[in-house]
């Protein structure tokens, strides 16, 4: 036994200095549901993992749930009562005595910190682009913490083979000595043996775990790293190629003219080139300062300057915070009472409702777990490709479990352009076309290998109790190498708990995604939160079928954590499916996971509980069109803190726009008078220009028939980066 105590592994990482040991364990009372109220569990603290079972016993084989403290919140409530919230769960526990209480919340706290601490050591959550040299030291750490996980594998592999070996001896042994003297104490050396192997196999399990965690904890690093040096040797063929032709030219242009090349060395370059373009933006090195430019000649391939990578491979570090959000009280219902059964886009409310990002910058956070679109893009296989668009359709909920303020509504007109090509390969604008009823218009690009675009329009409902949000439109999703085109649509939104108790918010119904290229289709079903059901909260099931109605995958999950898949090797046609129908039952391989959530950031709670990528997307931005949301001065205030005069401007804004949208009602009236129309179309424009046609063009979407569905959609018309580069906004209204 001291020789499996003394291999087993350590729980700390290299370089990390642990202040005590956090294992802890005791009985509390757990909070289950209003039918049986509190049960007593058996809780277990251990390396940062708070684990609860029904007895003692079962921690030999049942483990009922782990809550892991790096990214929980806790909180003390009354006498003898604390609450862990964790992955969108609250659990609420009760110790015995208040002494016992005080004892449980300090080892959870100090067992918190320490797992901070060992996620801060690994995290690469980061958007700034790994540096070869300044990822050394750390790559060179994770390799030492993976090889010292590798031999706390090999040692317990070791210890299970030697004591497995004495078991089986023991068995032997007491199978000859079954009915004799000896058998009582060859029984108990036996069992003594048995519970020996056992503890070693659970310390394999666990360095096996510790291993995978490690492992996958930094693979997201490794894999942008891969990628930038991908990038980065593509970038070098391609300099150098230039090169070689550019030194071609050269040596052919001396040798049919040397004379005019004696005396001194020229610096050729294209008028766009990098050197040029360094001394307009203000640098006042002399070297550009006294180089002289010529045009390319007319018979030679353009020149090139090549780029400082100091300069050019620099990725800009994004902020990972915001100003904490006011403690400001408001009575919901006094504000909420009259608008049972209104839509609630025209019902002005204050910024206390809200989070600071307008309904743009929410619709462009559907974004944040691109790389699923850049890993289907490499796939040869439709129906594997089906999986990760059918993942990335859950993924863009997983940002909503907190988030129970609203977004701004967006003014008519208002844009939003994210551009992101250097870290992630893709930019995307978005674009307010419609006031009511709320429309907006998305389009991605991206470098590798995909596009994306959707038309949304936003039907909300109060009914007293919650509050309903139907998004309406599809989204579009096409692959440029396979040709591969995908349509789905989103679910319904539901905030719980408007008049008394906590806001939280649900997700329910069903997405259907085709491909319309191969007809492969993907059903996944949004269970709704019951009280009295059973099943996991949040989950999400689906089937991935081909053209015929095979099934060929099985999607499970939770919108707000993970998705997982599992690959059908067989099918039978069982009973129980409802309205008569037969249910089909797959038999599937062990289930592979496609996405999990990034973890929030530290604080997220006191800044609206935003993703990594929501803090940067209301970050101020160079260049960018005067009616982007990050110049919206009532959003902007708000961010600040300062929310009285955010409703202020508020308040002017809506204004202002209720006067344009009368204006353009009235010359569209007066166009219909000009056209000489009977009398009884005067009160026509009314319901004609209802759904802001009242000679409203948008600037960069325009209305077409979409060949693929057949909707009426509006669809990017191009221009918007052109007019970025040529820093011409001439064309756009002033709304702010």
């Amino acid at each position: 036994m001291n020789e499996l105590v003394k291999s087993l592994p350590s729980p700390t990482l290299p370089g990390i200095h642990m202040p005590c040991a956090d294992t802890y364990k005791g009985w509390l009372f757990k909070w289950t549901n209003y039918l049986k109220g509190y049960q007593r569990r058996w809780f277990v603290l251990s390396n940062g993992l708070l684990s609860y079972y029904r007895t003692q016993a079962e921690m030999a084989h049942t483990c009922r749930g782990t809550i892991p403290l790096a990214t929980a919140h806790i909180e003390v409530g009354d006498t003898c009562h604390f609450v862990l919230t964790s992955g969108g769960r609250n659990y609420h526990l009760k110790a015995t005595s208040e002494g016992e209480c005080q004892r449980w919340v300090s080892a959870l706290q100090q067992a918190k910190a320490n797992a901070t601490l060992m996620m801060q050591h690994s995290d690469d959550s980061g958007d700034e682009g790994p540096g070869p040299q300044e990822d050394r030291p750390i790559n060179q750490g994770v390799l030492k913490t993976l090889a010292t996980k590798l031999d706390d594998l090999s040692t317990c592999n070791e210890l299970i083979g030697k004591h497995g070996a004495a078991l089986q001896r023991s068995l032997s042994e007491l199978e000859d000595l079954r009915g004799t003297a000896d058998s009582t104490d060859r029984v108990k050396t036996v069992n003594e043996r048995a519970t020996l192997f056992r503890i070693t196999s659970n310390a394999m399990i666990n360095a096996c775990q510790d291993f995978v965690d490690v492992a996958e904890s930094h693979n997201r690093r490794w894999q942008k790293a891969l990628q930038y040096e991908r990038e980065q040797r593509h970038h070098l063929e391609e300099t150098i190629e230039q090169l070689a032709k550019q030194h071609n030219s050269l040596e052919r242009a001396w040798r049919e003219n040397p004379a005019s090349y004696s005396g001194e060395t020229r610096l050729f370059s294209t008028l766009k080139g990098n050197s040029v373009e360094r001394s307009k933006h203000g640098d006042d090195s002399d070297e550009n300062e006294e180089a002289e430019f010529f045009d390319a000649m007319e018979d030679s391939p353009a020149f090139i300057t090549v780029a400082d990578t100091s300069v050019t491979n620099h990725r800009r570090t994004r902020r990972c915070h915001i100003p904490d959000k006011p403690n400001y009280s408001l009575n919901l219902w006094s504000i909420m009472k009259n608008c049972i059964g209104k839509d609630l886009s025209r019902i002005p409310m204050p910024v206390n409702f809200n989070e600071p990002l307008s309904m743009l910058q929410r619709l462009t956070e559907d974004l944040e777990y691109s790389e699923l679109l850049d890993r289907a893009a490499r796939c040869d296989s439709s129906l594997e490709q089906m999986c990760l668009v059918a993942a990335f359709s859950v993924s863009s909920y997983s940002t909503t479990v907190h988030r129970t303020a609203k977004p701004f509504n967006p003014l008519l007109g208002e844009t939003y352009e994210l551009d992101r090509l250097e870290e992630f390969g893709y930019r995307s604008i978005c674009e307010q076309v419609s006031h009511h009823p709320p429309a907006a218009a998305l389009h991605v690009s991206s470098q590798r290998g995909w596009s994306l675009w959707q038309h949304i329009t936003i039907d909300s409902k109060f009914r007293g109790k919650y509050i309903s949000v139907m998004p309406l439109g599809n989204i579009h999703l096409h692959f440029h190498a396979s040709g591969n085109h995908y349509v789905w649509s989103k679910v319904t939104s539901t905030v719980h708990n408007i008049i008394v108790g906590k806001l939280w918010i649900d997700q329910s119904g069903d997405i259907e995604i085709v491909n319309t290229t191969s007809k492969d289709t993907c059903r996944l079903k949004f269970s709704p939160y019951s009280y009295f059901s059973r099943e996991v909260p949040r989950k999400v099931t689906g089937v991935v079928e081909d053209r015929e109605g095979t099934g060929h995958y099985i999607l499970t999950g939770t919108w707000d954590d993970k998705m997982e898949c599992s690959k059908v090797v067989d099918s039978s046609e069982g009973c129980g499916g409802s309205e008569g129908k037969q249910k089909t039952v797959y038999q599937t391989l062990q289930p592979k996971l496609l996405w999990k959530k990034y973890p929030l950031p530290n604080n997220a709670e006191n800044m609206y509980y935003f993703s990594s990528l929501a803090l940067t997307l209301n970050e101020p931005e160079e260049d960018v069109a005067p009616t982007d949301s990050r110049l919206r001065p009532d959003q902007r205030l708000m961010e600040a803190g300062l929310w009285d005069e955010a409703n202020t401007h508020k308040q002017r804004l809506e204004e202002r726009q209720r006067l344009e949208r009368k204006k353009r009602e009235a010359q569209a009236n007066q166009a219909l008078d000009d056209a000489l129309c009977p009398d009884w179309l005067r009160d026509v424009p009314c319901l004609l220009y209802s759904q802001d046609v009242e000679g409203y063009h948008p600037l960069w979407f325009e209305k077409r028939t979409d060949e693929t569905t057949g909707e009426i959609t509006y669809t990017y018309r191009g221009g918007y980066w052109e007019a970025k580069e040529r820093q011409d906004w001439s064309q756009c209204p002033e709304i702010f």
